[in-house]
């Protein structure tokens, strides 16, 4: 046994050495990740936002078929994060995952451009006045289709890599390169932020005002210029090779646990179970945790167990290392914080849907002048709100905090998580009030004209909707950046592009909810008139008890969060959360290397 573990100290210290070699270009390779990140949003955030106003306008959807629709199509493209999480970690890695997907990106933004430009792709235009219009031919459908398809493929490589790519240009066993990977979550969400609202004015205003083959050619025209952005940097880039399926990892041990459930667990396991860490693994070594003790008698040795020469066990299948056991285990701790993460995301997505119906049925003008701000373009709000709140919680909150609580984030990931679920509770009830205004103003009041198959449009101004959209930006910018965050650090390294397409697969997971939940809700309260609370036309909906139904679902969430995030322990720590970072600052100091590396962040 302490052979094995002698080898295993030794391979590991070589791994570290052979990390540390490494040369990180830091900072100075972000500017090509992050501009690549800024042209994509830019190429597509405006139109996938924009896309319930095209699909009821151009391909004559009616309100509930377009919102399931695009619903569907989210899902899709945020679970396909996982089958492109597991392509990267296993065979491509994440540089070829991303120049993959960019290109089918840029196919799928040709394909939408096209289905506005030509007239052959799309149903005629619909009459103002007419209370039916021709929908969709089948092969008008399966091109609109086809170029979603490209999309979800283009999705399905970008999302769970890049963040981690990027964060893969720093040095994490030193604190300029810790520090570092922390402002970059910050700050390439606030320049994502930036790349939103650019799209949502610009992009949304041309598509909405002037043409739709021009609104949607300027995103595939900017998808292109991404794309070069990311490939003229090439040279600057930390590549990571990938090692094999972590998912082969997790299930030895479950197997092995299962083969060994009748074993009584040893009275000192930490230091009987089984341990050994391969000379190729990039993964830092974890202390044993008294979690899931079921899954130790994977590292548990029996008589009927080999070992190699160089420590490893002959048949992983029958023995796991109890590295491997930690590793499993924090997967399994991140999976209740996940399922609180799902029921959140309701909030935001309700917001990017029923609030551009909102604002069409309300007064959208600016001042006296005829102009008016379209409907979309609303969420510009939440977007202008987190870009400036992060610099501010980033550069005067974190300080002052750090000083009260002696964090080095200010405050724990999870508290800022639970933090930014009460905002979520607040903006929806916020959220009911004022279409509860807004409707009872539309019967009550004159109005100012008629929304084209909607019905009339409410006197009161539609800048209303912005303080709900400025309290969910704040509720995003402690709770959607505390998860990536959190997914990044919490996963095991080999496992980074997973825990990317963590955060989206709860985006997915999310999105087939809100359309059951819109489903359910529409059938239940429907009357025999055929009206419901998500009625077409809005004035004859109950949208603001739809909200205070999410606000509810919401508090609930909230009580579950709380008690998962007490029980939740952090990664590589028993008692405390420090313990990594002390580890890794005696590495530090024991390593000449390491201040070479420190100075390439």
């Amino acid at each position: 046994m302490s052979s094995s573990m002698k080898n295993s100290s030794l391979e590991k210290s070589d791994t570290v050495a052979k990390n540390e070699e490494i040369e990180y270009k830091g900072v100075r390779a972000l500017p090509y990740i992050i501009g690549n990140e800024a042209f994509e949003k830019l190429g597509t955030i405006g139109t996938l936002w924009n896309l319930l106003v095209y699909l009821t306008t151009v391909f004559n959807m009616n309100t509930i078929a377009a919102t399931n629709m695009v619903n569907i199509f989210s899902g899709t493209s945020n679970f396909g994060t996982l089958v492109g999480a597991f392509l990267c970690d296993t065979y491509f890695g994440r540089y070829n995952m991303l120049a993959f997907s960019s290109i089918a990106s840029v196919l799928g933004m040709i394909c939408l451009s096209l289905s506005a430009a030509m007239p052959q792709l799309h149903p005629p235009s619909c009459e103002a006045k007419s209370s039916t219009c021709k929908g969709p031919t089948a092969g008008q459908y399966t091109f609109l289709v086809t170029g979603f398809g490209f999309l979800v493929l283009g999705a399905a490589g970008i999302r769970p890599c890049n963040l981690a790519f990027g964060a893969d240009q720093f040095n994490p066993n030193t604190e300029s390169g810790r520090r570092g990977i922390n402002n970059f979550f910050n700050w390439y969400y606030f320049t994502f932020t930036f790349a939103v609202m650019v799209s949502l004015t610009v992009i949304v205003y041309v598509q909405s005002n002037i043409n739709w083959a021009i609104g949607l050619g300027i995103p595939a025209f900017l998808m292109f210029l991404s794309c070069v952005v990311f490939f003229v940097g090439k040279r600057m880039y930390v590549v990571i090779m990938p090692q094999g399926s972590p998912l082969t990892s997790i299930a030895q041990v479950m197997v092995a646990a299962s083969k060994k459930r009748q074993l009584h667990l040893p009275d000192q396991p930490s230091e009987s179970l089984f341990d050994y860490i391969s000379l190729n693994s990039t993964n830092s070594k974890l202390p044993y945790t008294d979690q899931f003790k079921f899954l130790n008698r994977a590292a548990i040795i029996t008589s009927e167990d080999r070992i190699n020469s160089d420590g490893s066990a002959s048949n992983p299948w029958k023995l796991c290392s109890i590295q491997q056991v930690e590793e499993m285990k924090c997967v399994v701790r991140v999976l209740p914080i996940w399922i609180a993460g799902i029921i959140y995301y309701v909030v935001l997505n309700q917001l990017q849907t029923f609030v551009v119906f909102q604002a069409t049925q309300a007064d959208r003008r600016v001042g006296h002048a005829n102009f008016k701000i379209p409907a979309a373009s609303y969420q510009i709000f939440q977007m202008l709100s987190l870009t400036i709140w992060i610099p501010i919680y980033d550069r005067i909150m974190i300080p002052c905090l750090r000083k009260i609580t002696k964090e080095e984030n200010g405050i724990t990931i999870l508290q800022r998580m639970g933090f930014g679920i009460i905002v979520g509770i607040a903006t929806m009830i916020l959220s009911g009030a004022v279409e509860e205004w807004r409707r009872r103003v539309a019967l009550t009041e004159p109005t100012i004209g008629v929304a084209p198959r909607k019905g009339k449009i409410s006197s009161l101004s539609a800048s209303w909707f912005i303080p709900q959209m400025a309290l969910s930006g704040i509720s995003e910018g402690f709770t959607l950046i505390a998860q990536i965050e959190f997914f990044y650090k919490q996963f095991p390294e080999n496992m980074r592009s997973f825990a990317g397409s963590c955060l989206f697969c709860g985006f997915a997971s999310s999105n087939y909810l809100c359309s059951l939940i819109i489903t359910v809700v529409h059938k239940v309260t429907k009357d025999a008139s055929g009206g419901s609370w998500l009625d077409q036309d809005l004035n004859k909906a109950r949208l603001d008890y739809f909200y205070y139904l999410i606000a509810a679902l919401e508090v609930i969430n909230f009580g579950y969060f709380m008690i998962c995030a007490t029980w939740y322990k952090y990664k590589g720590s028993q008692a405390k959360s420090s313990h990594e970072i002390a580890m890794e600052k005696t590495n530090t100091k024991s390593s000449p290397s390491c201040t070479h590396a420190s100075s390439q962040v």
